[in-house]
């Protein structure tokens, strides 16, 4: 039996690096020439020059965030489908965001991650995501079946009548919210209904904490997680407990600094940054709102791609400050206004019931000298509002993706 769903799971990570980036410049002109919003966003660009990650984060970012109004202007999918191409299904996630699918086998890419989890031809796998909408059951189902595994489609709720199926149907996979498997598994204790036919489960939607992982572990249940978005399909996946995520193989994952285009350094986090290589639905530097960071060295199992820690947090850190939002993009921009900083984190907090601002300044070097009067006017030009000015040696702010902490 093979130990990993493609052998490109184990390539020399010089080699994978070489085949994403060799073909990088063309998947980005194809792009720009098939899909009205590339052809906005990317014009004038020399991209045959694209074939390096320093190159790659040049390019603009496209924010999950913006979907929202991108798509009222361009109905349904903001011009980024090419014009040619015709989805099977369309979804509907909140905002509302409008997600494509095409019928091909394993769209979404999860067979990786459900052989990870050692699921294999042959597993019966209640599938516990909502096929309704959005399209979390399909994502699950299309990735089960591509490992040879019969599904379930059970979608969320209903606990009872989910029980009685377990009971009925004996699959022994699950797929679906941690916190749902530990509804279930506390709806059989609380009925005496047997579930112990189900022994692995990958989820997915939700962090799974250690609490709930020894929960399962007690439950005589082998739980793996998998990081997926409805725009991307598969980011990253678990492959040994507690030892990150590794990523996809036929993605580009950078990770850089909230409210900048720039990559940070290996071990800070960030915000995930993804390069879907698809022709159906090429997603370009498509920042995700997600905050993790890169773990050093591979993963256990004998896979060769990057790790990541798994998700940290939302990199959306907007707040308001008497009555005016403040954005991370605009704190970036008063960092970049100052050689000599090399990262910022604007704390609010409240003195006297009042609103205020200060801005950590971390210098490059010791021997820099700022103004900080001239620091705290570009502060107030880019928010319309006044704020301190804190200078701190190299290395006193944590590398946790923080660029806005209000206290308040």
């Amino acid at each position: 039996m093979n130990l990993f769903f493609k052998p490109e799971e184990v390539q020399a990570p010089e080699l994978r690096e070489q085949t994403l980036m060799s073909g990088l410049s063309d998947f980005l002109s194809y792009s720009r020439r098939s899909c009205q919003y590339y052809q906005n966003t990317l014009a004038g660009i020399d991209l045959s020059k694209v074939d390096n990650r320093a190159a790659l984060a040049a390019l603009p970012i496209t924010r999950k965030s913006d979907l929202i109004e991108l798509q009222k202007i361009d109905m349904p999918f903001a011009g980024i489908v090419p014009e040619a191409k015709r989805p099977e299904r369309v979804f509907q996630s909140p905002g509302p965001i409008y997600e494509p699918e095409f019928d091909k086998q394993d769209w979404w890419r999860l067979g990786q991650a459900f052989y990870a989890a050692d699921f294999r031809a042959g597993d019966v796998v209640q599938n516990c995501l909502s096929y309704h909408l959005t399209p979390g059951g399909f994502i699950l189902d299309s990735g089960a079946r591509a490992c040879g595994c019969s599904v379930i489609p059970a979608g969320p709720g209903q606990g009872e009548l989910q029980l009685e199926m377990i009971e009925n149907l004996r699959p022994n996979g699950y797929c679906g919210t941690p916190s749902f498997l530990h509804i279930l598994l506390e709806k059989a204790k609380e009925h005496g209904k047997d579930i112990s036919s189900i022994s692995k489960a990958l989820v997915t939607g939700e962090a799974l904490s250690a609490q709930l992982r020894a929960t399962f572990e007690l439950a005589d249940i082998q739980v793996k997680q998998a990081y997926a978005t409805a725009d991307i399909g598969l980011i990253a996946y678990e492959s040994v407990a507690d030892e990150g995520l590794v990523v996809a193989e036929d993605i580009i994952l950078e990770i850089v600094r909230p409210g900048s285009l720039e990559p940070v350094s290996r071990g800070e986090v960030g915000e995930v940054v993804i390069t879907r290589l698809d022709k159906d639905y090429p997603l370009i530097r498509f920042a995700t709102g997600d905050l993790s960071a890169e773990l050093s060295g591979q993963s256990p199992c004998g896979r060769t791609n990057m790790r990541i820690k798994g998700w940290l947090g939302r990199a959306d850190q907007t707040t308001k400050v008497k009555g005016l939002f403040i954005h991370p993009e605009q704190v970036e921009r008063i960092r970049l206004a100052h050689a000599g900083i090399a990262k910022v984190r604007l704390v609010v907090s409240k003195d006297d019931h009042k609103d205020c601002m200060c801005l950590m300044c971390e210098l490059t070097d010791a021997s820099i000298c700022l103004d900080g009067q001239a620091v705290q006017e570009t502060i107030r030009a880019f928010t319309q509002l006044s704020g301190t000015v804190k200078f701190v040696t190299a290395g006193s702010l944590p590398d946790d993706g923080v660029v806005i902490d209000d206290q308040r």
